[in-house]
């Protein structure tokens, strides 16, 4: 393979409503080689490229924070973006990777992508994840809560752990099962005050046992306001209880 054959891959970043071949100033490009970031046009569409050395990019926190980044920098130049997903690089095997990004993208995906971009203009992501600060807590009141629970939590305590192994797990196949109920009720609730300020909730996987909610937010820029006052609000009447990690504003990167 050629190194002119590794020049011609690009890396794509998202895709935004310009007609105008552009290279934007002050951009750092994934890969650390200093490439430009710049944009290919088709009519009224753009899809933003840098030159890429690579063709598989490893999930790493560098690369990631770096194509996020690009992003992120295109929308706060004022642009609508629609993120693409992390590590999309063009054939390197393309005689024209910009042609192959003209017609297999913008313009075969054209009315999509305008269908898109009219529903994500003017809105942005939101991020909200709730933990509950203290797990012990949490788990006491699952066993105070319910008899059965509790009843199987005092036999083991009165019977060798060798003659238990089966009700322990049943025990702990209980736990779960009660944490994962709790942790629905107390998201809803939170959600229930949330869902009226936003277009569309994306639920992303519970990761650890601590975790009540991890969710993004598509809202109208314009109730960013009243959407951080609220956040504010629960955090005030539930902090003891909560601890809140709010991100934002971001590019769309869960609803597109």
């Amino acid at each position: 393979m050629t190194s002119d054959t590794v020049r011609d891959a690009r890396y794509l970043y998202c895709i935004i409503k310009y007609g105008e071949e552009h290279s934007f100033d002050g951009l750092q490009a994934i890969g650390g080689h200093g490439n430009s970031v710049y944009t290919v046009a088709y009519e009224d569409l753009a899809c933003v490229v840098s030159d890429s050395s690579d063709i598989k990019y490893e999930s790493t926190r560098t690369n990631m924070i770096a194509h996020e980044t690009v992003i992120e920098q295109i929308m706060l130049r004022g642009f609508t973006v629609l993120p693409i997903r992390f590590g999309t690089v063009t054939s390197k095997s393309s005689p024209s990777p910009e042609d192959d990004i003209r017609q297999k993208l913008l313009k075969s995906g054209s009315r999509e992508l305008h269908e898109l971009h009219n529903q994500m203009e003017g809105k942005i992501e939101l991020g909200l994840k709730v933990l509950w600060r203290d797990e012990k807590t949490i788990f006491e009141e699952i066993i105070a809560e319910n008899r059965e629970i509790h009843r199987l939590r005092d036999s083991l305590i009165r019977r060798p752990p060798e003659a238990t192994y089966f009700d322990r797990m049943r025990a702990g196949e209980m736990v779960k099962a009660a944490l994962a109920v709790k942790r629905d009720k107390e998201a809803d609730k939170l959600l229930s005050k949330i869902r009226p300020l936003t277009d569309r909730i994306k639920e992303n996987k519970i990761i650890m046992d601590r975790m009540v909610l991890n969710a993004a937010f598509l809202v109208d820029k314009r109730q960013e306001e009243a959407f951080d006052a609220i956040v504010q609000k629960l955090d005030e009447e539930l902090g003891e209880r909560m601890v809140f990690r709010y991100s934002g504003p971001n590019p769309p990167f869960n609803f597109c």
